[in-house]
């Protein structure tokens, strides 16, 4: 969780920075998750999604006067390879692509105004509905909130 989430989100925010900065332009984007506000699973998983809220937060500050946006994305239940392989006992009905979640990345991206987003936690899903992107299959998730987890 540390390791694969957060020390890898601040070294390849570390190794991009100094080039938005010099481009006074830029957007850093570091997957998290509600678990940062509620036991979901086990402490590790907690406390490495709220340490990422609190780093995107913090960099939001350091960099917001160089223009660089950062923000959390919160996906959804993503169809990655692990979720597919329990796919029988879970519910896939109101489930995200990966490419959903690039999608997300892709508008936040080409937003012009990114910046009145830095700092903050971000749903996909609710980003499809304010950008009015869908995922692979036409589809508009349903976002998930603190209470849907």
């Amino acid at each position: 969780m540390f390791s694969a989430g957060v020390r890898a989100h601040y070294r390849a925010s570390q190794l991009a920075a100094p080039s938005m900065i010099a481009k006074q332009r830029g957007l850093i984007v570091n997957i998290s998750f509600w678990a940062a506000h509620k036991h979901i699973g086990n402490v590790a998983y907690g406390v490495a999604k709220a340490a990422t809220d609190k780093m995107t937060a913090d960099m939001a500050v350091e960099l917001r006067t160089h223009g660089v946006a950062v923000v959390s994305l919160y996906p959804g239940l993503v169809r990655t390879e692990k979720v597919m392989e329990a796919a029988a006992w879970l519910d896939l009905t109101n489930s995200e692509s990966p490419q959903f979640v690039g999608r997300a990345v892709a508008a936040l991206a080409a937003d012009p105004n990114v910046m009145r987003r830095t700092g903050t936690v971000q749903v996909a899903a609710n980003l499809a509905t304010e950008y009015g992107f869908t995922d692979i299959d036409g589809k508009t998730p349903r976002p998930l909130t603190l209470a849907d987890v």
